[in-house]
Parts: structure tokens; C-alpha cells; sequence
């Protein structure tokens, strides 16, 4: 087979991450494998294998003839079989279904926001949905809702995934701070969702009575939201224990560095930073949104979201427990392996391609 994964940008992101998954898993078990972003490159670009074939369109708009003539000639010419086009890049793929070009569409449907489907507009993709031969929906309600709003019926729930990352040898970076605080680390881009204000109010709670550090790794936008984070954060009392680190393309050796990994999220899909925190072996305490009851197996500590006294406390059950937690973060760490990881899904992967 010869799959193209079609991304809308390689910026930091769950969607563009497991793009990148995606095509480094294939080509590393036998397929031929390519990727093309739409419309803006990032950080991930650097971990895209040498041997996946990349295109980088420049789409500047919907309706953007160019972009849409060079990605119709990249098929041809490399014979592409499958188009796996992750959350809103059904959009371009959809249009060269619509103008005849003979290619496989798979959806991919990344929604972070599955407590909230109620909201979510369907108008245009169900209007594309004609034109998938097949949905992979990253958990239950997101499968539910496809087969109930869409019209493609061919849906599967597939876990999200982590590869492997090796450790840096040299240049490791640092957790700013005193080297004797209890670190918190936290994978989320600021945005509303992940409601860092939750986690802040959680974190000043906790740093009241232990001497703590709160790290936050992830894309910082120049919006409202930020604004009122930010803000928070300066006039907070522990604004001096409070780190922003922006994106970082290498994350692992920041979370070998922590004590707990945790995220404050109002809504989730399947984190792909609970996964993480799970590879590197740290304890996590996580909202009980998404899928994160079910991928932490009860191997961590969950708390109800928008709740920052439960967070605070799960904070202090795993510094003042620190044996049951070292024991569960090593449980986590084994069944992400069994279940999240390459290994765990690439054959039921290939198996839904060959079906089409």
C-alpha cells in the first residue's frame, strides 16, 4: 500500500502528531508512506523520518487551485492508494474526490472536545462524508456520533498511539527552578479546554504546604485565553515556581525530570500527553474527561474536571503516597506499552487499509 497522511499544519497539536505517527509507523513496517501539510509547517516537521516522502503545499485558502493541482499531481505521480486526512484536511481531500481523482479516503476524527458533540457543527462533514470509505474516530462517543450524524458507515475506534522517543545524550534541557521542589509538568497547548486556571488554582493550593514547581510545556498563542492565563500567573503568589516553557519539539527528557505529569482538561479526546507521561514512566493525575478513565486503568489518580480542591489533593495523595505511586506509574508505563503503543495497533491499522 502507498498512504499519504494529509495534515493541515505540523505545529505541536494531538492531530498533527499522530500524522506524524502515522507516517513513520507505516514506512517503518514495510509501507511505502508520505505526508503533506496543507497549510503551515512546525516543529514536528524535524520528526518526520528521512524516508517518509514530504509535500508542503502553501494552501493559503479553501478554494486554492494551486495547492489543489500540486497535491492531485503528487498522487498521480506516486501512485497513492489511501489518503488518511486528519480532522479539518477531509476538506482538500473531499474536493479531489469531488473533481474525479481515484484515491482511498480515510477520515480521521480527532475532536478534543467529545463532552461537548451537542455543539459540534456537522453541516460540511457530513455534506464530505459521501466520499469516505472509512472513519477511525479516537474514541466511543466520537464512533457513536459518526455513525449517528454521518453518512460513511465504515467507523472504528483506534487508539491513539506513542512511538518510542530515545533519550538525549547531550544538550538535555532542564526544569527551570530549584532542583529540590516537587515538579508538576503539564503537555497542553493553552487553549480554553485544557483549562490551565483549574490547574494554577490547584498548584497555589498544593505549594502552600510543599515546596512544588509547576512546568508547563506547550504552544502559547497570542488570544484571550493567554491573556487571562498569563495574567493569572503573574499576579499569582507563586508566580516565581510557575514555568512556561512554549513548544518544544522534545519533551521526554522534561518529563524524566518530573514528579507527576497531570492535565486539567474541561474535555479530551484520547491525550496524547497522558500516553507520553505513561512512556516515561511518571505518575499522573488527570480530569476523568475523554478517554482518560479508560486509558489510565485505574494506575493513576482521577478527578472530576473544573474541580481544582479534588486536583489539589490528588497532588498531595501522590507526594504523600510516594511508593504506591512509583508502583502505579510503573503498571501505567506497562500497559501503555501493551495498548498504546506502534506495536499494539500498526496490525489493526493495516488491516482497516486492506479492507478497502
Amino acid at each position: 500500500m502507498r498512504v499519504l497522511q494529509l495534515i493541515d499544519s505540523l505545529r505541536p497539536g494531538g492531530a498533527e502528531k499522530m500524522a506524524v505517527a502515522y507516517a513513520n509507523t507505516l514506512q517503518k513496517h514495510g509501507e511505502k508512506s508520505f505526508l503533506c501539510c496543507t497549510r503551515k509547517e512546525g516543529a514536528l516537521k524535524e520528526q518526520l523520518s528521512n524516508e517518509v516522502e514530504y509535500l508542503f503545499l502553501k494552501k493559503k485558502y479553501s478554494f486554492d487551485i494551486r495547492a489543489i493541482y500540486n497535491l492531485q499531481k503528487f498522487i498521480k505521480k506516486h501512485n497513492i492508494d489511501v489518503i488518511h486526512a486528519h480532522s479539518s484536511s477531509y476538506f482538500l481531500a473531499g474536493i479531489l474526490r469531488f473533481l474525479g481523482v481515484k484515491f482511498k479516503l480515510i477520515w480521521h476524527d480527532h475532536y478534543g472536545n467529545s463532552e461537548f458533540l451537542e455543539n459540534r457543527k456537522v453541516s460540511i462533514i457530513k455534506l464530505f462524508s459521501i466520499h469516505f470509505d472509512g472513519i477511525i474516530s479516537v474514541n466511543a462517543s466520537l464512533k457513536n456520533w459518526a455513525l449517528k450524524k454521518l453518512i460513511s458507515k465504515n467507523v472504528i475506534e483506534i487508539n491513539n498511539f506513542i512511538t518510542s522517543s530515545p533519550i538525549l545524550k547531550n544538550n538535555i534541557p532542564l526544569l527551570k527552578g530549584n532542583t529540590s521542589s516537587f515538579k508538576i509538568i503539564c503537555l497542553a497547548n493553552f487553549r480554553p479546554q485544557k483549562d490551565h486556571l483549574n490547574l494554577l488554582k490547584a498548584f497555589e493550593i498544593f505549594a502552600e504546604k510543599i515546596p512544588a514547581s509547576l512546568h508547563l510545556i506547550g504552544e502559547i498563542p497570542k488570544n484571550s485565553y493567554t491573556d487571562i492565563v498569563l495574567k493569572y500567573i503573574k499576579g499569582s503568589r507563586f508566580a516565581s515556581e510557575i514555568y512556561c516553557y512554549g513548544v518544544q519539539s522534545e519533551v521526554k527528557s522534561f518529563l524524566l525530570q518530573a514528579n507527576i505529569g497531570v492535565l486539567s482538561s474541561k474535555s479530551e479526546g484520547l491525550p496524547l500527553a497522558l500516553l507520553e507521561y505513561g512512556e516515561a514512566n511518571l505518575p499522573v493525575v488527570v480530569t476523568d474527561v475523554g478517554q482518560c478513565r479508560k486509558v489510565l486503568n485505574g494506575l493513576g489518580s482521577l478527578t472530576p474536571s473544573e474541580n481544582f480542591y479534588a486536583l489539589a489533593d490528588a497532588f498531595f495523595f501522590s507526594y504523600e503516597n510516594k511508593e504506591e505511586s512509583e508502583r502505579d506509574s510503573y503498571e501505567f508505563h506497562k500497559h501503555i506499552e501493551s495498548n498504546y503503543s506502534e506495536n499494539a495497533v500498526i496490525n489493526i491499522i493495516k488491516k482497516f487499509y486492506s479492507q478497502l
